[in-house]
Formats: C-alpha cells, structure tokens, sequence
C-alpha cells in the first residue's frame, strides 16, 4: 500500500485479497493490448505465472468478474488517469487513455510488492495477493521528465533502455535524449558520416571537475545507429514515454565542427585542428551563422524528425536545440558574423543568436513540430512558436510564461540531480548545491508570483543528469536514485505547499520503495550516505556552499 507516487484517491475495501495464481487471466480492451504485453512480460517473469490473454466479450465468471485482470478504455476518466479496483472478481483497470491504463498497470505491480519487480521469480513458494482497493488517480502535470546526457559519457543502448523501464516505474513520461555535445556527438546521420566517424569519440576524458589534474587516458565514445535510436523510440512509445531529442547548436558543438571543420567560425581559428574536447566547462567553439551552417543542420533535423516521429504522447512534438552557454567571441571577432549582424539589421551578437534560433522554430513549425531550448534562447527575444528549459531558476520561465511560451521548469538549484546530496566529504566527485532527498521533495515547479492564467503555460516539471562526473551506469544510479523517486511524486501528485508536505510520510513509503529499487538492481544512494564502492577519493568535485535565490 505504499505507493509512490502517492495517488490521489485510495480506499481499501475491506479486508479481502485476490490471489493471483494459474487462472488468472489478462482481457485487453480495445486500445489497451501494449499493456496487456507489458503486464505478461513484467508479472509473468517475476511470479511465473502466464497470464493468457482472454477476449473480453467472454461472458463473465460466476462472481460476476472474468477472474483475472481486466483493462479498458473509459474516455470519461482524465487522460492519463486511471481507476484501478480489485475485489474478489478480480483487478479492473480503466484509464483515460491507453497512457492512463497502463500507469494504472504500473500502480497494480506495486501492489503486489517488490518481488513483483524481479525479473524472475524467487524459488520460496508465496501467495501473489493485491488487497482489495479502490485508486482514482491522475497526474498533476504533463510533462514529467528526465534528461540523460550521453553526449559527456555515452550510454550503451541496453542503459537507456533500463533507464526507460526505471522512468516507467516512476509515472514519468518525457525522456528528454541529450544527444550531442562538445564531448561527443551520438546520433547517426547517414547524410553526414563524419560526425559519428570523427565526432563520437575523444581521446581521453577529464577526470572530475576541469580543476583537476586526473585525465582518463583511454579513448571514450560509441553512438546509437539509426536502428538503435528507432528502437528506443518505440521501447519508449510501448510505456508512454515520449523521447525529446535534443541537437545542440549554436554553442556547445565542438564534436560537431571537429567532424566539420567548416561548421566553425574558421576566419577567428584554425577549425581544421580542433578535436572532439576532452574536459568540461563552457567551450568557446560555437558554430558559424553561415547559410552552410543553417543547411548542414537542416540535413540533421530532417532525418532527426524521422527518427523520432509523433507519437499519441504530446511531448513527442518537441524537438530540443539547447541553445545554452553561447559565447559570442568569435562572433565579435568574426567578420563574416558581423556581415551577417550588418545585413539582417540584427543590432548584435544577442541578435544573432536569436536570428537562429527563430529559423529552427519556423524550420520545425513548418513540419509539425515544436522548438524547445534553454532559457539562453531568451536573448535577443524568443522565437514565437518555441518552448523553454527553465534552468537557471525559475526567472526566466517566469518570463517566458508571462510572455504566453509554455514553459518545462527544470531549476539547477533543485532538480539537477549531479549536483551532490549531502555536505560530507565521503560524496563522490561532490559538485554543485547540496540537493538531498528532501530538497527535491519539496521542490515546487510553479512559482506563486504566477497568475493562473500563467500557470497553464508551465507544461511540467524535469529533473537533469549531466554526466560529466558520471562515467558509470552506477555513477548515474547514485546520483539519480532515490532523488528521481521523490521528484517524480513532485511531478505526479497534487502536493500541499512545500513547507507543509508530509516527507515523514515519504520517507515511511521509501522504506518500502527501497526494496523495490533493490529488486529493479538500482545502485542507490542509501539513506545513511555512500558505500564504500560508491565513493571517489581523491577526485576533486566542486562544491558550491549556501543557495543561491531562484532568480
């Protein structure tokens, strides 16, 4: 019964259970048989029970129920949400839509407890009973996201795909997919091999913060073929997760212009000698305003809308550019960027910024779909049709908000999860404000100063695992787990005031939760501080004391 996220309306009728066992059956109504495929293959792997598909116009069983788990449709449910009720009959399903439906399903697995989450059943002999209830649940937002950044240390397929059964596991719904950065770019594109051929791999990798002196020497990289991004995207789609990709420009493309030299801003330096970087920070290599620039990206985002199409999930129109930490330097030293500033009266390099960014969103707009960028986008004034990636605080999504953008608040100071967890010397690689397990509990996506008018413009909220000190898939756990657990009731559930929410409440359900993530082998963060393999002495982080305000 502790259910995270906590639903909105949960009975328990009684004190009876319904027993799962060889007859039980699963009957799939007409938009729900993803689900039914997903309950076979999760429940039947860990209690080893086949659960058989029976056609839903069968006539009932003599309790008036089909004796099994039953899913369906029910259009006067909210979309996403979903009704679940368990008697003697049998376990009824209802959602909204077919996303309702199967986080429905989700909230049944967790009532049958964390061996429901195994992969294989245990040899003791159990009983698999669910008690009787009644849920009503629905999310508070639309957006629940992550964002995993491959492009600092690439992720193998089969990690992504972990990480997207984990976001399942949670009620999350938009995986945004960081994809290319300075450090590596991870996508393939057939019209321009190079930038997997010379712009997926580094020669050796930073060690920590940049300040310090550790290098890894081994070469670092690896892409996704096309064949592997389509299957992720309909892996995703099969749990009603949508997948944002996310094509850096006009900053942050350094692996992009070491595949292509003539992408840089080659009259300011030698692009031709620039390789895939190797450290962290805000790189000064940003992409020229060249018409060739603007092509060669187009080429990119043509067969990026093919790679990740539309999908029943809302989130799926977006496609993210990032268009943060621009430096305009070489712009202002540029003579070709200056001749562009000049020709399109564009007043300066903010301008010109802001001319790109405004041809991606007409770029995309013109093709059904929908730009979203950091808040840098902002400068220079923002694109009519693009979203924003409120990060550095809630200012400017505030902005954007009261501007009329819809607005996805992701605040460094509360949601970005490679920021340390607690003050002691023993966190790895600490960098970053201290965000603990409470913080992001009482993490609050829409600031009060926000008229409801407004309000309706804050899409939802995302929590951000850069990697640049996470070289490791357990490095990623740690860092992301058990904080995406309480940020992913933030995002799901009608929460009270953050002062006033019940985080003794949570920390009572964690105890519960902590042995599902046991079962799904998420190396976590223990609520006492790391274990000894989780550490990393001796590699320096960098810390940040206090909080800033949330500008």
């Amino acid at each position: 019964m502790d259910l995270i996220p906590a639903p909105r309306h949960l009975t328990r009728d009684g004190d009876g259970s319904y027993v799962f066992d060889d007859s039980t059956w699963i009957t799939a109504g007409e938009g729900t048989r993803d689900t039914a495929r997903w309950l076979r293959a999760t429940l039947g792997a860990a209690t080893g029970l086949d659960l058989p598909p029976r056609d839903p116009a069968a006539a009932p069983g003599p309790q008036g129920g089909d004796g099994g788990i039953r899913l369906l449709v029910d259009p006067a449910l909210e979309p996403e949400g979903h009704r679940l009720s368990v008697t003697d009959a049998g376990v009824t399903i209802a959602g909204g839509d077919a996303a309702g439906v199967f986080w429905g399903a989700q909230t049944l697995r967790q009532l049958l407890g964390p061996e429901a989450f195994r992969r294989a059943p245990l040899p003791r002999e159990r009983a698999w009973t669910v008690p009787h209830v009644t849920v009503h649940d629905a999310p508070r937002f639309r957006w629940r996201g992550m964002m995993l950044d491959v492009a600092r240390h690439f992720m193998p397929k089969g990690g992504v795909l972990r990480h997207l059964d984990l976001m399942a596991a949670h009620k999350l719904n938009v995986f945004h997919f960081h994809l290319t950065d300075d450090q590596g770019w991870r996508v393939e594109i057939k019209s321009h091999p190079r930038l997997t051929r010379d712009g997926s791999w580094r020669s050796r990798t930073k060690l920590g913060h940049r300040a310090s002196p550790l290098w890894d020497e081994r070469p670092h990289g690896g892409f996704y073929t096309q064949d592997d991004i389509r299957e992720i995207v309909a892996y995703a789609t099969a749990r009603h997760i949508a997948v944002v990709p996310e094509i850096d420009l006009p900053g942050h493309s350094q692996a992009a212009i070491a595949a292509y030299p003539e992408l840089g801003n080659s009259d300011v330096v030698d692009t031709s000698s620039l390789p895939v970087w190797d450290t962290w920070g805000i790189n000064p290599n940003v992409l020229a305003p060249t018409d060739n620039t603007l092509r060669f990206y187009e080429e990119v985002l043509t067969e990026v809308l093919d790679l990740f199409p539309v999908t029943p999930a809302p989130a799926s129109r977006f496609v993210h550019i990032g268009g943060d930490e621009c430096p305009k330097d070489q712009w202002r030293k540029s003579q070709v960027a200056q001749e562009r500033i000049a020709e399109l009266g564009l007043g300066d390099e903010d301008g010109l910024q802001s001319w790109i960014i405004r041809h991606f969103d007409s770029w995309l707009s013109a093709r059904g779909r929908r730009l979203i960028g950091w808040d840098e986008i902002l400068e220079g004034g923002l694109a009519p049709g693009a979203a924003v990636s409120s990060w550095r605080g809630y200012g400017a999504g505030v902005t954007a908000a009261r501007a009329g953008h819809d607005v996805v608040m992701c605040p460094e100071q509360q949601v970005y999860l490679d920021h340390r967890q607690a003050a002691g010397d023993d966190e790895p690689v600490p960098i970053g404000y201290v965000r603990t397990l409470e913080d992001v509990y009482r993490f609050e996506p829409v600031p009060p100063r926000l008229t409801e008018a407004e309000a309706r413009h804050v899409l939802g909220t995302q929590a951000n695992v850069w990697t640049e000190v996470m070289e490791t898939e357990q490095r990623v756990d740690y860092q992301t787990y058990p904080r995406l657990t309480a940020f992913s009731e933030v995002a799901w559930s009608t929460l009270p005031e953050p002062a006033a929410r019940d985080y003794a409440g949570f920390e009572r359900r964690m105890a519960a939760h902590y042995r599902r993530l046991d079962a799904l082998g998420v190396d976590y963060r223990p609520p006492g501080g790391p274990l000894p393999w989780q550490r990393r002495p001796g590699v320096i982080g960098r810390p940040k004391e206090g909080l800033p305000p949330n500008v």
